[in-house]
């Protein structure tokens, strides 16, 4: 029998051939080679990648055999995942490669920005002496703030511990046990903006936080302060930040990342208070081999049928056909109940499992809810076996819970949470008819029947005549279009749910002049993610 064809296309380290071993047919091909890459994968059952071969739908088009795309990095902008999920090709990635790498090169970034070891270096390869120029400041005793305590913030929060320095985190999704955990204080954003030194972000990148330090943030900040940012391009408002180093809003900023990179003709780079690298992140010797190591163990994993720890799209392994279209309908619940329960850290999940999916093993649902969950909230990339280890730091209980019987729906599965502010929310999901259309079916004990949609809008206000003409001129006059719309109640008078979606996303401006236009009591935005 002929070894599976394993195709690398891009140049890896030796481990990685290593690690594949004896079992398959290496071949290699120039990814940017196009033509020379499509005939290749005719006959291919997984491809290694790094970020310069296209895997997109053509490409998988022409891979009939294909089982697996591994990336060996973190990112997968060059993979058409919903692609490859179609023609049920597994994705992997190698989430957990560069997390040192990006957590040290982060505190060289804080490190250089107080001691000015860059432009001191320029100065000198110039001929000039300006020791009192480039006089700094010492770590010691100064405030870090850490935005978003994943996996790199943590590490960062570690690493600055050695220089004596007080270290603050703001994150919605940490509780105070686990910061206490860290050794590092929780804080509002705002209160982290005033009282640091050092401001460093990681943070997924996602509408809501698009942006997120632009003009009024580095307003809040000490004149003396510096931000760094080595996690995604965005999550700074570029030209506020311009603004700002030019005023003197605040002393200055490291950034590895940028909106458009390279970054060509970006006035930021001109700038005498600024450090630039070019997304350097995940650019060691170290995380390079353990991206290429970890993801032909994840194709050994794949082409042998088992659980593949790092899969993005699907969870290898044997999985009942009745369960499998019930994974990507968990994962959407999932995002939508964070986006509800993002006023006040998560404590416990349960994912209920109703209906006939109650006979099989239902266990990869809870996986997919845990990652749905995730998904929108840290700044690595959520897998199914990483998703229970991130409720676990998080201190997160999670269940699984099956009942055979179900009166409304086949099947219908429910996410249920309590969080640290004693409140609780649940969504609920179902697929329906031939086509098996996913669809919401209760937020927070309404009922509804809304299909998912790239864009929902979920509020709670005291039913009364006019609200939806409310609602509905602002998101008419800001040119956002009302795609869908149903709204629920108990009782008339009462508390009243409706859920929207929208063509576009919404601006949180928007959403807070809603808001107190119908006095609700819950108005958030769910952006869903593939």
């Amino acid at each position: 029998m002929s070894k599976p064809v394993v195709l690398i296309a891009e140049e890896l380290s030796p481990a990685t051939v290593d690690a594949l071993g004896p079992d398959f047919d290496v071949r290699n091909v120039d990814g940017t080679d196009r033509p020379a890459l499509l005939t290749e994968l005719a006959t291919a059952h997984a491809i290694l990648v790094r970020s310069a071969t296209k895997v997109d739908a053509e490409a998988i088009a022409a891979a009939p055999l294909l089982k697996v795309i591994a990336r060996a990095g973190v990112g997968l902008d060059n993979v058409d995942i919903k692609a490859a999920t179609a023609a049920g090709v597994m994705v992997v990635n190698a989430p957990t490669s560069n997390i040192i790498s990006a957590a040290e090169l982060t505190v060289g970034h804080i490190i250089s920005l107080a001691r000015h070891i860059p432009p001191a270096h320029g100065a000198l390869e110039q001929g000039q002496w300006k020791r009192s120029k480039y006089t700094g400041v010492e770590l010691y005793e100064k405030t870090i703030g850490i935005i978003g305590l994943g996996r790199i913030g943590a590490l960062v929060a570690a690493r600055m511990q050695a220089f004596g320095t007080n270290i603050i985190a703001f994150d919605p999704y940490i509780t105070s046990a686990r910061a206490q955990q860290l050794g590092v204080t929780p804080v509002t954003l705002d209160e982290l903006l005033a009282q640091s030194d050092f401001v460093t972000i990681h943070m997924p990148k996602t509408p809501e936080t698009t942006g997120m330090l632009g003009a009024a943030q580095f307003a809040l900040m000490k004149p003396t302060a510096f931000v760094v940012n080595v996690a995604r391009g965005g999550l700074i408002d570029e030209a506020d930040l311009h603004d700002a180093l030019v005023a003197g809003t605040i002393a200055g900023a490291g950034l590895d990342v940028f909106v458009s990179e390279p970054p060509t003709g970006s006035p930021l780079l001109g700038l005498p208070n600024i450090i630039t690298t070019p997304h350097l992140g995940a650019s060691t010797d170290e995380a390079q081999e353990k991206a290429g190591v970890s993801v032909a163990k994840s194709v050994r994993l794949a082409l042998s049928g088992e659980l593949v720890p790092d899969a993005v799209n699907v969870a290898g392994g044997v999985i009942d056909p009745y369960v499998r279209p019930g994974i990507p309908l968990v994962e959407k619940l999932g995002q939508v109940f964070s986006g509800l329960a993002a006023h006040s850290p998560l404590t416990s999940v349960d994912v209920e499992i109703r209906g006939e999916l109650a006979d099989y093993d239902v266990s990869v649902l809870k996986l997919a809810a845990l990652k749905g969950i995730f998904t929108n909230v840290v700044s690595e990339t959520v897998s199914y076996v990483n998703a229970p280890l991130l409720a676990e730091q998080r201190g997160v209980a999670v269940r699984l819970l099956t009942d055979k019987e179900s009166p409304e729906y086949r099947n219908v599965i429910t996410l249920r949470g309590a969080l640290a502010d004693g409140s609780q929310v649940s969504v609920s999901g179902t697929l329906t008819g031939t086509k098996q259309i996913e669809k919401i079916v209760e937020v927070n004990g309404y009922e509804v029947e809304v299909p998912f949609a790239e864009h929902l809008i979920v509020m709670v206000y005291t039913d009364r005549p006019g609200i939806v003409a409310v609602y509905g001129r602002e998101f008419g006059d800001a040119q956002i279009n009302i795609a869908g719309m149903q709204i629920a109640r108990h009782v008339a008078g009462g508390k009243a749910l409706s859920v929207l979606t929208v063509d576009s996303p919404v601006p949180v401006s928007l959403l807070t002049k809603v808001r107190h236009a119908i006095a609700a009591d819950v108005m958030v935005e769910i952006a869903l993610t593939e």
